[in-house]
């Protein structure tokens, strides 16, 4: 994993957003494009961004393509800050 893309894919309050609609079920791009007062190649850009961190996968059905959640990424995020922050010696 790349916790650099990670980590600055999951800083842009936008693509937060699409992670939490994503968390509910799959939407394809348009729908996703509903739900934001953007243009719909600024979604497909923070969609790309969100793809390349791992973070959401695609699949193609007939003439859509709709994107999911990856938890896989998020529990190694997890993972990772839990032991940056795990037991302290005193």
């Amino acid at each position: 994993m790349a916790m650099t893309e990670t980590l600055k894919a999951i800083a842009d309050p936008v693509r937060r957003e699409i992670l939490e609609l994503l968390k509910q079920h799959s939407y394809s791009a348009g729908e996703i494009v509903d739900h934001f007062e953007l243009s719909q190649a600024t979604v497909s850009y923070h969609l790309k961004l969100l793809k390349q961190a791992e973070l959401i996968s695609e699949r193609r059905e007939k003439n859509f393509i709709y994107y999911d959640i990856n938890a896989s990424v998020f529990e190694d995020v997890l993972t990772w800050i839990y032991s940056i922050g795990g037991s302290h010696h005193e």
